[in-house]
C-alpha cells in the first residue's frame, strides 16, 4: 500500500507500509532526496507535521522523527512559531549532485585502478539464473536427499558442541577434514592426511589462493586453451600474466607450454576432465608435467571439479596421487555432487605449505561456517554422499544419452555432437558461419542457459559450439527444449 503527499512540491513522495524499512526512515530518505534533487529548494517551508501526517495517513510522531533526523543532519532548520524550512546553508555542490536526471556518480570520470583491478573494469558479471535448463554444472537438485541433509543439520544445531559455536579452525572443522582425507583417498587416490585439507567457500577461492601464493605481478602462469574463465580471472587479479596453452586429444601439452613461456611459475590444469572440452590428460603427459615441476621447482594446480561422474569404468586417479615430490595442489568442490548454494570447496596442499595457505586464507576469510561442515562430515561418513553419487551417475548417463539422441535427430545435419565419458556437460560443435554467442543470447531469451564455446578461448579461434549441461535437465523436458534450441540454430544457418 502506497501513501502520497498532496503538496504540489512533493507529489512524487511515496511511502510503502509493506516495506521492511520503517516509515519514518522512508520519509527521511524521501525528503532528503527531494532536497538534493532541487525539488525542495533552500528556504522552502515544509508542510506542518500535523498536515503531513494527515496527508500520508501516518502518525504525527513518525513525521516528527523524520524531521528531527533531517534537522540533526542539517537539511532542515526550525524557526520558532514559523515551522520547518529547507536550510539555506547547504553547499552548492551537494545540491547539484543531480541536475541532469542521472544518478550521482554515473558520469564519466577518470579512475586510477591497480594492475590487479584494471582488467575487470567494464566486465559485467552474468545475471542469468544458473538453474535454467542446460546450465553446465547444474546437478539434479530435485533428487537430492534433502530430508537426510536437514536431519543431519538439525542433529548438530539441537545440541551443538561448543567448538562449533566459537571460531571454526581456519582450515575448517577437523571432523570434515578427516572425513574428506579418507574419502578422497578412496575415490580419487589422493594421498594426504587431515592437516593438509583446507575447507574453503568454493573452488574459486582455492584457485585464487594458489595463484596468489606462487605468482608475482608480471609472472607467467600456464592455463589450458580453451579453459575455465575463473582461472584466468584469478591470474589477472593477482597481476600475473595468463599464458594460454592449446590442448589436444591428450590434454595439456608441456612442450607447447614451454614454447610459449618457459619461465612460468605455475601450471593450472584439469587433467581428469579438461574444462570445457572433456578430454583426459594422458599418463605420459602427466608424468612429464610432474617431472617439470620437480626439476624446475614449480607447482601445479589440479582442478578436479566433477570427476565423480564417469560413465565408463571407475573415476580416474588424481594427478596428486602420482606426485612423489609434493608439487601438486589439488582443488575440489561439493557444488557438482551436492549443490552450489552449500558453498563448500576444498584444497589439498603439500605438508610444508600448510601454514602458508592457512595464513593466506585467514587474510581473506578467517574461517567458514562450522555447523554445515559438521553435517557434511556425517553426510559423507554415513554413506549418504556415496549413495547420492551412485544414483545420480546412472541418472546423468541416461540424461546424456537422451540429449545426444535428441540433438542428433533434430540437428544432426548442422551440429557435431558425441557423448562424453565423464562429466555433466557435452559440446555441440557448430559450423563456423553460425555465431555461438548469438545462439547463447537467443537461448537465454528463450529461457535456456547454454554457453558459447568461443567464450572459453583467449586466443583467436574459429571454433564455435555450445556447452550443454544435461545433469540438471530432466529427460521429459529435453524434446521440447531441443525443439526450441533447434529453431534458434536453424534461424542462424539460413
Amino acid at each position: 500500500m502506497s501513501r502520497r503527499l498532496k503538496n504540489a512540491q512533493l507529489q512524487t513522495l511515496t511511502l510503502d507500509a509493506d516495506s521492511p524499512v520503517s516509515l519514518h526512515q522512508q520519509l527521511f530518505l524521501a525528503l532528503r532526496q527531494a532536497i538534493l534533487d532541487g525539488r525542495l529548494k533552500p528556504g522552502t517551508r515544509l508542510p506542518s507535521s500535523r498536515s503531513m501526517a494527515i496527508d500520508l495517513k501516518i502518525s504525527r510522531n513518525t513525521v516528527l522523527s523524520a524531521f528531527d533526523q533531517l534537522m540533526a543532519e542539517g537539511y532542515l532548520v526550525s524557526r520558532v512559531g514559523a515551522g520547518s524550512y529547507v536550510s539555506d546553508q547547504l553547499p552548492d555542490d551537494l545540491l547539484q549532485r543531480k541536475t541532469d536526471g542521472h544518478a550521482p556518480g554515473l558520469h564519466t570520470r577518470e579512475i586510477y585502478l591497480s594492475k590487479m583491478a584494471a582488467p575487470f573494469k567494464g566486465k559485467s558479471l552474468s545475471s542469468q539464473k544458473r538453474s535454467l535448463p542446460f546450465s553446465p554444472g547444474l546437478p539434479a537438485l530435485e533428487v537430492f536427499p534433502f530430508d537426510d541433509w536437514a536431519r543431519l543439520l538439525a542433529r548438530h544445531w539441537r545440541r551443538p558442541d561448543q567448538e562449533y559455536l566459537v571460531d571454526n579452525p581456519v582450515g575448517g572443522a577437523k571432523i570434515l577434514r578427516e572425513v574428506l582425507a579418507s574419502y578422497l583417498g578412496q575415490t580419487r587416490a589422493v594421498r594426504c592426511h587431515a592437516d593438509q585439507v583446507i575447507i574453503l567457500s568454493g573452488s574459486q577461492q582455492a584457485i585464487h589462493l594458489v595463484v596468489r601464493a606462487f605468482a608475482e605481478p608480471g609472472d607467467a602462469v600456464w592455463m589450458e586453451e580453451p579453459g575455465y574463465p575463473g582461472i584466468r580471472d584469478s591470474i589477472l587479479s593477482a597481476g600475473a600474466v595468463p599464458i594460454s596453452v592449446p590442448v589436444d586429444d591428450e590434454g595439456f601439452s608441456l612442450e607447447r607450454a614451454i614454447e610459449r613461456a618457459p619461465d612460468a611459475r605455475l601450471a593450472c590444469i584439469s587433467p581428469s576432465h579438461q574444462y570445457p572440452l572433456g578430454q583426459t590428460m594422458s599418463l605420459a603427459r602427466r608424468l612429464d608435467l610432474l617431472n617439470w615441476a620437480k626439476e624446475a621447482g614449480r607447482f601445479i594446480l589440479e582442478d578436479d571439479y566433477d570427476s565423480e561422474y564417469r560413465y565408463s569404468g571407475r573415476p580416474l586417479s588424481s594427478l596428486q596421487g602420482l606426485d612423489d615430490d609434493n608439487r601438486v595442489l589439488y582443488v575440489g568442490t561439493m557444488s557438482k555432487v551436492m549443490f552450489s548454494g552449500l558453498r563448500v570447496g576444498y584444497m589439498i596442499v603439500p605438508e610444508d605449505l600448510v601454514d602458508v595457505f592457512l595464513a593466506l586464507r585467514r587474510n581473506i576469510d578467517s574461517h567458514s561456517p562450522s555447523i554445515p561442515e559438521a553435517a557434511l562430515a556425517d553426510f559423507i561418513s554415513e554413506g549418504y554422499l556415496a549413495g547420492h553419487v551412485r544414483r545420480t551417475r546412472l541418472m546423468y548417463e541416461a540424461r546424456q544419452k537422451c540429449l545426444v539422441s535428441q540433438l542428433q535427430e533434430k540437428l544432426g545435419d548442422i551440429i557435431m555432437v558425441a557423448p562424453q565419458e565423464s562429466g555433466m556437460h557435452l559440446i555441440a560443435y557448430l559450423p563456423p558461419h553460425i555465431s555461438d554467442t548469438e545462439v547463447e543470447r537467443d537461448a537465454a531469451d528463450a529461457g535456456m542457459l547454454v554457453r558459447a564455446l568461443s567464450g572459453f578461448y583467449n586466443l583467436p579461434t574459429n571454433k564455435t559450439g555450445l556447452l550443454l549441461g544435461f545433469a540438471g535437465t530432466p529427460e521429459k523436458e529435453m524434446p521440447q527444449l531441443v525443439d526450441k534450441l533447434a529453431k534458434i540454430i536453424r534461424s542462424k544457418a539460413m
